[in-house]
């Protein structure tokens, strides 16, 4: 049967599939539409089986006669550029796909072929996102939801959430809120941005600077508050944390107090009651970097500092460690004269996350399922954290582990003038890796401190042994030949 006579079934529709075909506006139309058709097949822009549109569909797209696309389709097909069948319509052929070039690979080190292992901080186990809960609560929550949320969202968020936000944080951090008071936002990042540069950066925020943060911190986080003309000043940190008694004249100050990041630790209590009676006598505000509040071990929780006082700490949160940074879900509980400043810089409607993601997020916490994965995943956390405590102590007891009570990475101390070389060994062995030095303010006067920056969540299950087993290897030897030795 004919090209024609498939795409001219009278029970065949008005429309079809789009294609976009530029024809010049002279010469013949059938000759124009074969080389159009030819070109795009031939380049690849038509992936061999791609669909064709009717021929009466096409026709009346291009203005032209449905005869002349019937006469081109069944030339092509003749050719073997097309082919077709009856009650499939008209497909690009399979041998029409376009002829590659034969590339030669160029050799390369191992190293150059990316890291084996990814050691780094920040992320959690990207394989252990729970996908038929989460979809689970996406179906109920769409299902549920009133039609307005399918229109332009509230720069504030949803209800539903900032309302299962407002229940969560009370009862598992410790946060003394409404949903009122809640403004979702697209992670941290994205807060900084609201709060000191405007959702564009370049100054605009709903605050200003200076301010203070820890010695120690993301220069992700640095850089962004400088591109918002906000100078930071690094506080010194020692085993108990930021040295709060040292806040000077600053607007703020900027601290992760249930674990600090990234050296490990709880903010002393004595330290957290001196942070907030600086923000009350000065006027100023104290932002609460939860990162991975949920995350505890070995310790009791230490609650959210903004329980201490809600109109001088903002409070910072988000979806990413503790399901996924894919969701780009975090909120802000603000303090109340703030919320309106934040909701300006933020802009007349939801530019940021989506709504279906807001309600899923709030069927998840409102039925359990968010608890339930936060305990799952502590677990399998806590036994990756003494796996990796286990092989040190075996193979380099030289090599002191601190920051394990909580959290997703853990640091190994360095012998001083070790981490270059260590990081070095590391990449050789197909490991990724942070070290201490790049975590450092450029203005800390501090003591230098020399370690790795090890993510135990990051690697999926199955390479976690072989990810502990090249760090092993890398780690500076102890004796008379390693740089602890005479």
């Amino acid at each position: 049967m004919g090209v024609s006579e498939v795409n001219s079934s009278p029970a065949e529709p008005s429309t079809g599939t789009d294609l976009h075909l530029d024809l010049p506006p002279t010469g013949s139309r059938r000759v124009a539409l074969q080389h159009a058709l030819r070109s795009a097949v031939r380049s690849g822009r038509l992936a061999p089986g791609t669909l064709l549109p009717p021929y009466r569909a096409l026709a009346a797209d291009l203005g032209i006669a449905r005869n002349t696309v019937a006469e081109a389709y069944a030339e092509l097909a003749a050719e073997g550029w097309l082919v077709a069948r009856q009650g499939s319509g008209t497909r690009v052929a399979e041998r029409a796909a376009p002829a590659s070039p034969v590339r030669v690979p160029k050799k390369s080190p191992a190293r150059a072929r990316g890291p084996r292992f990814d050691l780094r901080q920040g992320q959690p186990d990207a394989a252990s996102f729970p996908r038929t809960a989460w979809v689970a609560s996406m179906r109920r929550a769409v299902n549920a939801a009133p039609h307005e949320a399918f229109g332009p969202g509230s720069p504030q968020g949803r209800i539903e959430l900032r309302t299962a936000l407002a229940a969560y944080l009370a009862r598992a951090r410790g946060v003394r809120t409404d949903p009122e008071r809640i403004v979702i936002c697209a992670g941290f990042a994205h807060a900084l941005r609201l709060l000191f540069g405007g959702a564009g950066g370049r100054g605009g925020g709903a605050l200003e600077g200076p301010l203070a943060v820890e010695e120690y911190g993301l220069a992700f986080h640095r850089a962004l508050l400088a591109d918002a003309a906000v100078r930071t000043v690094p506080l010194p940190l020692d085993e108990q944390g930021a040295r709060t008694d040292e806040l000077g004249d600053q607007r703020g100050v900027l601290l992760s107090p249930a674990h600090q990041f990234p050296t490990g630790g709880p903010l002393h209590a004595e330290r957290r009651a001196t942070a907030v009676d600086w923000a009350r006598a000065r006027g100023a505000l104290v932002l609460e970097d939860d990162y991975d509040g949920e995350f505890r071990y070995d310790r009791r929780p230490v609650g959210a500092l903004q329980g201490l006082d809600p109109e001088r700490v903002v409070y910072l949160g988000s979806a990413s460690k503790s399901l996924s940074p894919a969701l780009r879900l975090g909120w802000m509980v603000l303090p109340e004269h703030l919320v309106d400043a934040v909701l300006r810089v933020k802009g007349e409607r939801e530019a940021w996350t989506g709504a279906p993601d807001q309600l899923a997020l709030a069927d998840f916490l409102d039925c359990g399922a968010y608890d339930r994965h936060v305990r799952r995943m502590r677990l399998r956390y806590r036994r990756r954290r003494d796996h990796l405590v286990q092989a040190l102590a075996a193979r380099a007891p030289h090599i002191p582990v601190t920051g394990v009570a909580a959290g997703l990475h853990a640091v190994l101390r360095l012998p001083p003038g070790t981490e270059r070389s260590t990081l070095k060994a590391a990449q050789w062995q197909g490991l990724a890796l942070d070290g201490l030095a790049e975590f450092r303010h450029p203005d800390a006067t501090g003591p230098r401190r020399e370690g790795l920056v090890v993510g135990y969540a990051t690697p999926p299950e199955h390479a976690y042994p072989a990810a502990v087993d090249a760090l092993c290897a890398a780690l500076p030897p102890d004796g008379p030949d390693g740089p602890n030795g005479s």
